[in-house]
């Protein structure tokens, strides 16, 4: 894969196969990890797509870990911890970096954002800082938002440029039309040299045009366009043919 390295942050990532302790074990079982050797990301936008349980979580996970990130989410700076879930394969991956080095970085979990923001005010409660770390965010407390509102004014203000941003489902919270505003924000911090990897289900979150898809099944993973994903099909079948694909569910369901 040719591309510009204007903007590149990271690179690739192999697995370092020779030191897996077992490919039956968790997470080293999932096809595309069993499969993975090397995955080189756009200088852009880099999709990790597939179906629930393929590891793009998991993976995406690891690479932020190895990055720095704390497994939880949020920037470098932070070191809370509710509960360690997250897996070894971080200790298992090469991150081949660019020489460019970014000034900002995220890692946005929407499935442990609540306790993201729940170490932001306590950290402004204790620290006594000025400006306070939630001013970076918008100046609201973001469990005084709603999840699509507290998403979004993450996405919106603390996400700076010159950056690499990971993200995990963001449009679990946002409406199809907050989904279309979040493609308009990361084409804003493309321009500002930034790099995103995210993993997503939605079709609309896909379709940044200068961008690359990986697409995570039981096969491993292949690359492929918005077009060919099963979201993009499905969701295409599902509004062109609404009545008789549900007519299909609900007599599947019936002789269940």
């Amino acid at each position: 894969m040719r591309q510009s390295q204007q903007g590149l942050y990271l690179r690739s990532i192999k697995l370092l196969r020779e030191s897996v302790p077992s490919f039956d074990m968790y997470p080293f079982h999932l096809s595309a990890i069993r499969n993975l050797e090397e995955l080189e990301f756009h200088p852009k936008v880099t999709y990790l797509v597939g179906e629930n349980g393929m590891g793009k979580s998991t993976l995406l996970e690891a690479m932020a870990i190895g990055l720095g990130f704390n497994p939880e989410g949020g920037t470098i700076n932070f070191n809370f911890s509710t509960e360690a879930t997250h897996s070894e394969l971080h200790a298992h991956l090469r991150l081949v970096r660019s020489v460019n080095k970014p000034r900002d970085g995220f890692f946005f979990r929407a499935e442990s954002y609540y306790n993201v923001a729940t170490n932001i005010d306590q950290m402004d409660r204790e620290g006594g800082r000025s400006p306070r770390i939630i001013d970076s965010y918008g100046g609201k407390s973001l469990h005084q938002q709603s999840h699509g509102e507290s998403f979004f004014a993450t996405f919106l203000n603390r996400f700076s440029g010159n950056g690499i941003y990971m993200m995990d489902e963001p449009e679990a919270a946002l409406s199809p039309f907050r989904q279309m505003a979040m493609l308009s924000r990361i084409h804003e911090l493309v321009q500002r040299r930034s790099q995103f990897i995210i993993a997503t289900h939605s079709p609309i979150l896909m379709a940044y045009p200068d961008s690359v898809i990986y697409n995570l099944s039981s096969e491993g993973i292949e690359r492929m366009t918005l077009e060919e994903t099963d979201h993009f099909i499905l969701m295409k079948q599902f509004i062109n043919n609404r009545e008789k694909m549900l007519h299909e569910l609900f007599l599947e369901e019936n002789e269940e």
